[in-house]
């Protein structure tokens, strides 16, 4: 098995998530799980889609799955079913799940400069990006994730 590609295994858990479409244009569909691969190789080491291997196919096709799938959901989706899965199984501390934070741009004042201060908006949140929502603070500060709640078996 290559670097960023998905198992047998993998991908047994995966394919009932991902609709197999009948190609409109007379050509065979392109394998879903050479899409994902592809999908997977570029999200893992950051290449432009146009430096995709070949071995995954033309990176236009990829992309376009790519982009069909995420605004389809279908990725939303495979997350929300791993995660019940794995939460059924016990291997999910809630406590410790998180977002990754490696792409947030850094201010400008991380990199030496000026901070900005405007006289509008408090200097001094007590509470944290992520919860000003809850505390009331939406005047005073960006809410920039879409949250959708997730429902739950019952046990």
């Amino acid at each position: 098995m290559k670097r960023h590609q998905l198992t047998d295994e993998q991908w047994e858990l995966l394919k009932p998530l991902i609709r197999h479409k009948v190609a409109r244009t007379g050509r065979p569909p392109k394998d879903p799980q050479q899409m994902l691969n592809g999908i997977f190789w570029i999200l893992g080491t950051g290449a432009p889609w146009r430096d995709l291997p070949e071995r995954f196919g033309p990176w236009q096709t990829v992309y376009d799955h790519f982009w069909k799938w995420r605004s389809s959901g279908v990725f939303a989706h495979i997350i929300e079913t791993l995660q019940i899965k794995l939460d059924a199984k016990g291997l999910i501390d809630w406590e410790l799940w998180c977002v990754d934070g490696a792409v947030v741009r850094a201010s400008r004042a991380a990199a030496g400069a000026g901070k900005k201060v405007c006289s509008a908006t408090p200097t001094n949140r007590r509470t944290t990006h992520w919860a000003a929502r809850e505390a009331g603070l939406a005047p005073y500060s960006t809410w920039s994730l879409t949250v959708r709640p997730i429902h739950w078996p019952s046990k």
